[in-house]
C-alpha cells in the first residue's frame, strides 16, 4: 500500500527506460533459470498492471496472475466493518495456492534484492528443496538500511548449522557514526551490522499451501476482528520450524540490497541501478 511512500512504488519507473525494481528482479530470475512469474495483486488494477507488464514478458518467461482480494479464503461474515486491505504476506502467498505447483521464491515486488539471490534461490529449489526443507535469503543488515529514516528489519536468529531459529522484529533500526542500533520503548540496544536479516525472499516447497490455510483459518478465528490485523509469512514459518524434522535454511548472499521506503530513497535508488548498468550488469534497455 506504500503508506510511508506516498505512491505506487511498485509500477514506479527507476531505470533509463521506464524499468521498475520489479523489472530487474524478474530479468535476474529468468537468469538464474525461474521459467514462471506469479504476480500477486489487487483485481482493481490488475488491467492496468497486464497491460504494463504482459507483452514485455511475452516470450521471455510464462506469466500468471493471481488477486489478493479481501475476501479471498475468508467467511465474509469475519470480515469486520471498516477494514480496507487484505491480510498480509502470508495471505498473499495462500492466494497463488491454485497457480503453483512447484518449489518457488517468494519476493516483494519493491525491492532490489540482486542477482547473486536469485542464483542462490535457484539452486537450492533445485537441488535442497523439500517438504521438510525451505530456505530464507540472508542479507547482511548493514547492506539493508535508508539513509533517510529508520527502517524495521526481521533479524534472523540461527543455529550452528545456518537453519533459522526465529525471527527477531527490530523496529527504528538506524546507523550511527560507529554502530547500528535499535530502538525499543525508548531505548536504544546495538545490533551486529554482520547480522543476517530476513527480506522476504523466501524459498518453498508447494507442500506449504496445505499447512498455511489451516493456519490462516485459525488466525481469523483469533484476529479476524481486529482492523488492522495481518497474517505474515513468519507466522507460517514458525509454525514449520516448531516441528522437529523440518528445517529452514539462512542462505547468505553477497548481494546489495536497495528499496525505497521514503520518498528520498528514489534518487539513490535510480544512482545505483544507472551504476549497475555502467558496470555492465544490466543492458540500458532491459527488454530491448
Amino acid at each position: 500500500m506504500a503508506s510511508r511512500y506516498g505512491s505506487m512504488k511498485q509500477t514506479e519507473g527507476f531505470g533509463p527506460s521506464g524499468e521498475t525494481i520489479m523489472d530487474y528482479s524478474i530479468y535476474d530470475a529468468i537468469q538464474a533459470g525461474f521459467d514462471k512469474v506469479v504476480f500477486i495483486i489487487r483485481k482493481d488494477f490488475a488491467d492496468a498492471f497486464k497491460e504494463r507488464f504482459g507483452a514485455k514478458l511475452d516470450g521471455k518467461i510464462a506469466v500468471d496472475y493471481v488477486y489478493q482480494e479481501m475476501d479471498a479464503f475468508v467467511d465474509a461474515s469475519l470480515i469486520p466493518e471498516g477494514r480496507t486491505k487484505p491480510w498480509g504476506t502470508g495471505h498473499a502467498v495462500l492466494c497463488a495456492m491454485n497457480a503453483i505447483n512447484e518449489p518457488f521464491a517468494v519476493i516483494n515486488a519493491d525491492d532490489y534484492y540482486g542477482s547473486d539471490a536469485f542464483v542462490q534461490a535457484a539452486n537450492f529449489l533445485k537441488s535442497g528443496c523439500n517438504e521438510n526443507k525451505y530456505a530464507i535469503i540472508g542479507y547482511r543488515l548493514e547492506k539493508t538500511l535508508s539513509e533517510h529514516g529508520t527502517v524495521s528489519r526481521g533479524v534472523c536468529v540461527v543455529d550452528e548449522d545456518n537453519h533459522l531459529v526465529s525471527i527477531k522484529e527490530r523496529t527504528k533500526i538506524f546507523k550511527t557514526e560507529d554502530k547500528v542500533v535499535f530502538e525499543e520503548e525508548g531505548q536504544q540496544f546495538e545490533v551486529a551490522g554482520s547480522s543476517s536479516v530476513s527480506m522476504n525472499f523466501w524459498c518453498f516447497h508447494p507442500q506449504l499451501f496445505k499447512k498455511t490455510a489451516e493456519l490462516f483459518q485459525e488466525f481469523l478465528a483469533k484476529n479476524a476482528g481486529e482492523l488492522k490485523s495481518e497474517f505474515f509469512i513468519p507466522i507460517i514459518a514458525d509454525e514449520f520450524i516448531s516441528h522437529q524434522q523440518n528445517k529452514i535454511s539462512v542462505i547468505p548472499t553477497s548481494a546489495q540490497w536497495f528499496g525505497v521506503t521514503y520518498k528520498e530513497d528514489a534518487p539513490g535508488v535510480k544512482a545505483n541501478i544507472d551504476q549497475l548498468i555502467a558496470d555492465k550488469v544490466y543492458p540500458a534497455s532491459l527488454w530491448g
